[in-house]
């Protein structure tokens, strides 16, 4: 899968609850440990652990992550609930990238306004200096999403898995060209969901959305 890949993120969810994915940041670092130039690890943060600091900061500090994924509609909580806080603290003081899962989900108790991307403006407000980025688009409401990130300039999003519905993914992309925000994103795939190679050819090809 990495055959074509110069460098990827990587990281390992912890969605247990909600979709039966529950991994560790220890397996994350020690993919890092084995493959160092080719990926790049961040740390999953769940704020319903009361040691969510604690194993953030040991994912930073001692594993060496480089940056951090959150869930809020996967792990149920608001990005305005006060238990993030010091996530978006600890973040912002020490110059690491928190990226998003914005849109929608297959899981029936994900609720959904969880994953609006209209809440991460008022994050972005009160943290200027925090690198956020939209995971997704913010898939299905993807125009809300590119509007946020062509007024925050510390948000940008990421393109993963959008190829599976390619009429959104190519309005999505025309929107962020007419709002002039193309240089805030990012490729992504989704993996192990969506493989490397089929998200490059659905992006590679969509413009045969006007065939």
């Amino acid at each position: 899968e990495m055959a074509h890949v110069d460098k990827a993120i990587i990281f390992s969810l912890r969605y247990g609850d909600s979709v039966g994915i529950e991994s560790t940041d220890e397996t994350t670092a020690a993919a890092v440990a084995k493959y160092p130039d080719k990926f790049v690890g961040f740390a999953y943060a769940d704020p319903r652990r009361p040691d969510v600091m604690e194993m953030l900061r040991h994912a930073i500090e001692d594993l060496g992550l480089k940056g951090v994924k959150f869930g809020p509609i996967y792990n149920g909580v608001a990005l305005s609930d006060p238990r993030l806080v010091p996530v978006y603290e600890y973040c912002q003081t020490n110059n690491i990238p928190l990226t998003m899962h914005m849109g929608t989900t297959f899981a029936r108790n994900a609720p959904i306004d969880m994953g609006r991307a209209l809440h991460v403006e008022p994050i972005a407000l009160k943290y200027p200096d925090l690198v956020m980025i939209m995971a997704h688009m913010g898939h299905p409401w993807c125009e809300d999403a590119i509007v946020v990130a062509r007024k925050q300039p510390n948000v940008f999003m990421d393109t993963s898995a959008l190829h599976y519905r390619p009429w959104q993914f190519y309005n999505a992309l025309m929107a962020a060209q007419e709002y002039k925000v193309v240089d805030k994103l990012y490729f992504g795939t989704d993996f192990p969901f969506a493989r490397v190679d089929e998200s490059v050819d659905g992006l590679v090809h969509i413009n045969a959305q006007l065939g």
